[in-house]
């Protein structure tokens, strides 16, 4: 069984720092690709940043140059820093990784964390 826990999420006021990582655990043969996406009320959610299993990245236009997305595939683990934090940037942010399970009845698919509360104040 396979899935993710984030951590790091909480209160900061603009133009503050945080954190966020997210773990991957279970019977897990690979980890592809993996991100973050964030859901804001009234909004749907969206991509905030991607990492590749070879490191390439990909991120939105709102974020670039302020967030920053890692990965260390040795402990399974993604992490999101971002600097600058906007009240526009408040949400709950979703941790996603495409994984192949150890199962071999199990085809790769995508998994999701639960989130985690981001509130950025004025």
């Amino acid at each position: 069984q396979v899935q993710l826990v984030e951590s790091g999420g909480g209160l900061v006021q603009a133009g503050e720092s945080l954190r966020l990582s997210c773990a991957a655990s279970g019977s897990i043969l690979r980890l592809d690709a993996m991100g973050w996406y964030r859901q804001a009320p009234g909004k749907q959610r969206e991509l905030v940043a991607l990492i590749t299993s070879g490191g390439s990245t990909n991120y939105a236009d709102s974020v670039k140059g302020r967030f920053t997305i890692s990965r260390d595939n040795a402990k399974n683990t993604v992490s999101l820093q971002m600097a600058s934090l906007k009240h526009e940037d408040t949400a709950v942010y979703y941790c996603y990784a495409h994984i192949v399970a150890l199962n071999p009845l199990l085809g790769p698919r995508p998994y999701w964390g639960q989130g985690t509360q981001v509130t950025v104040s004025s």
